[in-house]
């Protein structure tokens, strides 16, 4: 029962993914090739959410769950490491026509071949949480 509010988090998110076709490899594949705006309205639209959401936390001060305040730390800014960080992301996303969300999303919905997908998003993971301390932040 503790878990049942990120279960059903979960199924929205998914049932919003499928309804929205974020989840569908074509869909994706379109907007790396620019040949639809579909991916990018998306995208947009959470990216806008997410300003208006971090505003509105540190206008009113909310706490999360647990009575505790919510925090953004200050981040030193690291263009280099982002952009390489943010090619390889978009390399894997444009080669298996997913990203984390739509993996899981897709299995759900009897893709099989996201299995493979999602089973090396995995390896690579935990092979980041086994080099993390060797890796330069």
């Amino acid at each position: 029962m503790k878990f049942f509010k990120f279960l059903l988090a979960g199924t929205i998110f998914g049932i919003i993914m499928a309804q929205s076709e974020a989840m569908s490899w074509y869909r994706i594949q379109e907007m790396f090739r620019f040949q639809s705006f579909h991916m990018y309205g998306i995208i947009g639209t959470a990216v806008v959410l997410g300003v208006i959401g971090v505003f509105l936390i540190k206008k009113f001060n909310l706490k999360d769950l647990s009575g505790q305040p919510i925090e953004f730390a200050a981040k030193e800014p690291k263009m280099l490491k982002s952009i390489l960080g943010g090619t390889l992301f978009g390399l894997g996303w444009a080669l298996s026509g997913a990203c984390p969300g739509p993996i899981v999303v897709n299995v759900g919905y009897g893709v099989t071949s996201m299995l493979v997908v999602l089973f090396f998003a995995v390896l690579g993971t935990y092979a980041y949480g086994v080099l993390r301390d060797k890796l330069p932040h």
